[in-house]
């Protein structure tokens, strides 16, 4: 039995669903966002509360990730999903430039222009070090945070590089001479 799955989902007052033959579209007050439900799910509304419901056991091992799909578009369209970086290193910095363009500076020879998709959003704080990648998509925030970090990864001997904000890393130790 899937846990998650059995779990209502709050409806927040404004938030409106369509579902189209195996595609839940979520309408709220940040945009929209569409979300895959797999065959022998369905969605009940009861009480204020949106269920996720399986025609049987053998949709089991989709009833929990399909739940979480259409929770995460209900709450990207409410409150939204944010994921934060931290550019660490002497001389390592990022500036936006325009609406939809991420300059990084991270030691190489060039700087690195980085596109952002449409429906997502960084800002950036004063220092240049800081900065946050929002949308109501949870997938394709997750997404340009994780390219964003692939830029240049911390190093393992001296941390610098991008990291999530909180990430707790592996410090290795150098060398220590030879004999």
């Amino acid at each position: 039995m899937s846990r998650i799955g059995k779990k209502p989902i709050p409806m927040p007052a404004g938030v409106k669903y369509t579902v189209d033959g195996n595609t839940v579209l979520v309408e709220g007050p940040k945009g929209k966002v569409s979300a895959l439900l797999p065959t022998g799910i369905t969605l009940v509304q009861k009480d204020g509360n949106l269920l996720v419901e399986r025609q049987n056991d053998k949709q089991a091992a989709f009833h929990g990730l399909a739940r979480a799909l259409v929770f995460n578009a209900v709450t990207g369209v409410t409150a939204g999903w944010a994921k934060e970086l931290d550019v660490v290193g002497i001389g390592y910095r990022v500036e936006l430039k325009g609406k939809n363009m991420v300059v990084f500076t991270l030691g190489y020879s060039h700087p690195i222009e980085f596109p952002l998709p449409t429906g997502i959003e960084v800002a950036i704080d004063p220092k240049q070090t800081h900065l946050t990648v929002s949308g109501i998509d949870r997938q394709k925030v997750g997404q340009v945070a994780a390219d964003m970090r692939a830029l240049r990864k911390p190093d393992p001997y001296k941390n610098k590089g991008v990291r999530y904000t909180g990430e707790k890393l592996k410090k290795k130790v150098g060398k220590t001479g030879a004999k």
